[in-house]
């Protein structure tokens, strides 16, 4: 079941077409907002590659690439998002986002709060001296870095991804802001893969998701 937040309402998963590879679309439900009915449409799932995913659950990733084809999806998106942070942060200093899918919807809605975007990358990406962690995946270890000077002490920053599956991936991103001594308002995802419990992993750190899988 797929819940919209912080609207009331939900999506349901339609049954995959015979032999088609994709598992679930989601459609909207009567009633629900015509952005957010745009957003489900835009989400869908595909079989999982072992080992090639980053932070995901053992059998099925998002897809987010429907949304991204769809001029009206994504922009019904960027506006779920911008209106979420107008609303509830009065001051943001950098949008960060995660490799790789955050650079995809982090710089436009940076760009509409007029504000900067930080990148956080895969280990050996960033030129100059950077911060890096380590964390643990389903299948071994990855390391995200930063630059060192991506952000000054006291700066607000939202990190955004597109999904928060088991939490490895956002829980290092805090950490590497953490060591800039960045204040971190909130980290902000598109899907929430409820079941796999990411969100315990980012107990001092706000977690807004606008559509959350059981």
């Amino acid at each position: 079941m797929c819940w919209l937040h912080p609207f009331l309402g939900s999506c349901e998963l339609l049954s995959p077409a015979p032999g088609s590879a994709r598992l679930a679309l989601a459609r909207a439900a009567p009633g629900l907002p015509a952005g957010l009915g745009a957003l489900c449409h835009g989400c869908s799932w595909e079989p999982e590659q072992p080992q090639k995913a980053a932070d995901s659950c053992s059998s099925v990733r998002s897809d987010i690439s429907p949304l991204l084809k769809d001029p009206a999806a994504f922009r019904a998106l960027l506006d779920l998002l911008e209106a979420h942070l107008r609303a509830s942060f009065p001051h943001i200093d950098f949008i960060a986002g995660l490799d790789s899918r955050g650079f995809l919807i982090g710089p436009p809605l940076a760009q509409r709060l007029g504000i900067g975007f930080v990148l956080i990358r895969k280990k050996g990406k960033l030129p100059g001296p950077t911060e890096s962690v380590s964390y643990a995946l389903e299948y071994g270890k990855a390391e995200l870095e930063i630059q060192s000077d991506a952000v000054e002490p006291g700066q607000k920053v939202v990190i955004v991804d597109d999904l928060l599956a088991t939490g490895g991936t956002m829980r290092a991103a805090c950490e590497l802001l953490g060591r800039l001594k960045a204040e971190i308002l909130e980290c902000l995802v598109v899907i929430e893969l409820r079941s796999l419990k990411g969100a315990e992993k980012l107990p001092s750190v706000p977690l807004h998701s606008l559509l959350q899988y059981d």
